[in-house]
């Protein structure tokens, strides 16, 4: 028997105990279609050679503190300086560590929504007040509404997610720039799914230090399983935020794998130009059937909503009837009715087009 914890859950924030923890159980499927990931893993030859790095590699040594030769490749390929990179355990680390030093008891963080929920949650956990800003018809960006709400709450920080999970949609050419020149606030740019589609703030960095963007190797680039990020920012800027990271944050395997990456980048652009051709021909696919709405896309993944069936309803029954697996949102604002389906492979999206056919049709 567990002792009673209402006595140590007592000297835990309430601020953190009233939020929800950010969850994912999901049931075991054929298909996998529910977390944005690469259809494909990487080639043989670039997993033989991760292997092999590693197994070269002392195991019984810590990794490097600052992974400088890494954080060097980075910044070339960006064309910014190496100590304005900042490695992580995933994205969401490094978007986590500068919330952490950024954000304190009320302050306000300032976001359109429906996006990415972990934003709202490191906001509270911090304990930061955050303030949605409704996404636009079809989801589209309201730049005016996001940069007079940050400039009316004096925000510390205003996260953009662009293109943005789970609706696709993209910020308009010339929003960042409006948010650094309308606003006091950091411009924090989550670009996990930029390979994919939409403007790069990248370029912006140059212009302002209140600029921090963030990218991943878990989407375009496959290393989900291996956890790699980054954000980019001016280096004092970095060296502010690398003070909220844990010592050798990024396990020595994982820098190994993204070095191997880096020196072959070329070769997954390919994968991800695959990607954006079966995302447009499972979108038109999409546009045959009845009873349903896809929104406008940039990412790798498709909005649904669905009109003549419940949204779990069809969630469920791929699940039981078809052994799909995709992500429900409708629970989220403004996502009733809808289902985010990622792209696969064509085969994968083939059988999402059959089962929907079937589930909103009644055709075998």
């Amino acid at each position: 028997m567990l002792p009673d914890s209402s006595q140590a859950l007592g000297r835990l924030k309430p601020s953190v105990r009233a939020l929800r923890a950010y969850l994912l159980g999901a049931p075991v499927t054929a298909r996998k279609l529910n977390q944005n990931e690469a259809p494909s893993d990487l080639a043989e030859d670039l997993r033989r050679e991760i292997l092999a790095r590693a197994a070269r590699l002392p195991w019984h040594r810590y990794p490097a503190f600052v992974p400088s030769e890494l954080c060097a490749r980075i910044a070339e390929r960006h064309d910014w300086a190496p100590e304005g990179v900042l490695v992580g355990n995933g994205s969401n680390e490094v978007i986590q560590a500068t919330l952490t030093v950024a954000i304190g008891p009320g302050d306000v963080v300032v976001a359109p929504e429906p996006t990415f929920s972990l934003y709202r949650l490191l906001t509270g956990v911090a304990g930061g007040r955050f303030v949605a800003v409704p996404l636009g018809p079809d989801f589209r960006f309201d730049v005016d509404a996001i940069s007079r709400t940050a400039a009316s709450e004096a925000a510390r920080a205003v996260i953009v997610n662009s293109p943005n999970n789970p609706t696709g949609s993209v910020l308009p050419a010339g929003a960042v720039e409006r948010l650094l020149g309308e606003t006091e606030a950091l411009v924090l740019c989550d670009e996990a799914y930029q390979e994919f589609g939409g403007h790069s703030a990248i370029g912006l960095l140059r212009q302002s230090a209140r600029l921090v963007v963030f990218r991943t190797f878990s989407k375009a680039i496959g290393l989900a399983g291996l956890r790699f990020g980054y954000a980019l920012a001016h280096p004092d800027v970095v060296r502010e935020i690398s003070k909220a990271k844990l010592p050798y944050n990024v396990n020595a395997i994982t820098l190994a794998a993204a070095e191997v990456v880096l020196e072959h980048v070329d070769r997954l652009a390919e994968r991800t130009r695959e990607i954006v051709a079966e995302r447009e021909r499972f979108v038109g696919r999409l546009a045959e059937l009845p009873g349903l709405r896809a929104f406008p896309t940039e990412a790798n993944f498709v909005l649904i909503r669905f009109e003549t069936l419940p949204a779990t309803t069809v969630f469920e029954r791929l699940v039981r009837d078809f052994d799909i697996l995709v992500r429900n949102v409708s629970h989220g604002p403004q996502l009733e009715g809808c289902l985010r389906i990622s792209i696969g492979t064509p085969d994968d999206m083939d059988a999402v087009i059959a089962a929907l056919k079937r589930l909103l049709t009644g055709d075998p």
